[in-house]
């Protein structure tokens, strides 16, 4: 997420802070999303699969939408249709199906695809750690916490701090100082939930405190690559599902690379072990 104006809205310059004028819309947005995503997370099953599945397919139509393909278009509503029988296949425990539907996925043509897998992994990835690791409700609080409060701590510093562009060319409403505060604010998170979860092993400070790090830094590079394509196709956001934040690429774009990145550590996790203890036998 940005921590300042995205395209189309003319940022601060360089050394000033930013205005807040779309702060209670984020907040009223958040009072709303945070409880409903945390609740359906800690009930895990169908129902945490419902929201990934959903999810899924409304961030597919946005990614086909920027690329002119809107659900009135039959691309539109196959790119939906596609990332959703993805999601369901995987809830199904049909995970080698769920990639086969990936895979075909390029009867679409190559941009749609691409869409099709890096939510498709994103997603996968979420239900894979869910409902495959240890603890699986503890792993996806602290990927999604890390992730979160990355953006809200890059938005805060950004807003309050301003400072040099950290990549003017892509999106220049972004600043070195919003990325130190998110990054800051995840490895804070990891400590906490790190420690805080039942069952932490020795070493789950510091390691909390790495691989909160390691997911601020994922989910800024997949801020950075959202913010990539929608300035190549020309649009500010890429829907208007949710007030303050735009659509569902907009808020969970961090999530397309930080997901994939937990879960392949969590494959080097003894046991099925939260992905923090990768490495430990």
């Amino acid at each position: 997420m940005p921590d300042q104006p995205e395209n189309g809205a003319k940022p601060p310059p360089s050394g000033k802070p930013g205005n807040w004028k779309d702060l209670r819309a984020r907040v009223l947005s958040a009072a709303v999303l945070v409880p409903l995503a945390a609740l359906c997370v800690w009930v895990g099953g169908v129902v945490y699969g419902v929201m990934i599945v959903l999810a899924m397919a409304g961030m597919a139509a946005e990614w086909a939408r920027m690329f002119g393909f809107g659900l009135e278009t039959r691309r539109g509503q196959l790119s939906l249709a596609w990332a959703a029988c993805m999601g369901i296949a995987a809830v199904a425990g049909h995970w080698s199906g769920a990639l086969l539907v990936m895979a075909t996925g390029l009867v679409l043509g190559p941009a749609l695809w691409a869409g099709q897998v890096a939510i498709g992994c994103a997603g996968l990835s979420l239900l894979w750690l869910r409902y495959m690791s240890v603890p699986g409700a503890g792993v996806v609080l602290f990927l999604v916490a890390c992730v979160a409060l990355s953006d809200t701590g890059a938005y805060m510093a950004g807003r309050l701090f301003g400072g040099p562009k950290l990549a003017p060319r892509i999106s220049p409403a972004k600043t070195w100082s919003g990325s130190i505060g998110g990054l800051c604010c995840a490895v804070v998170a990891g400590m906490l939930i790190a420690t805080l979860l039942p069952g932490a092993q020795p070493g789950a400070l510091l390691r909390g405190a790495v691989f909160g790090g390691l997911v601020a830094v994922a989910a800024q590079v997949g801020d950075l690559a959202e913010s990539a394509l929608k300035r190549a196709r020309g649009v500010k956001d890429s829907g208007t599902i949710l007030p303050g934040h735009g659509g569902l690429l907009d808020r969970f774009d961090g999530l397309l690379v930080a997901a994939p990145m937990a879960a392949l550590l969590s494959l080097g996790a003894a046991g099925g072990a939260a992905f923090w203890y990768v490495g430990l036998r």
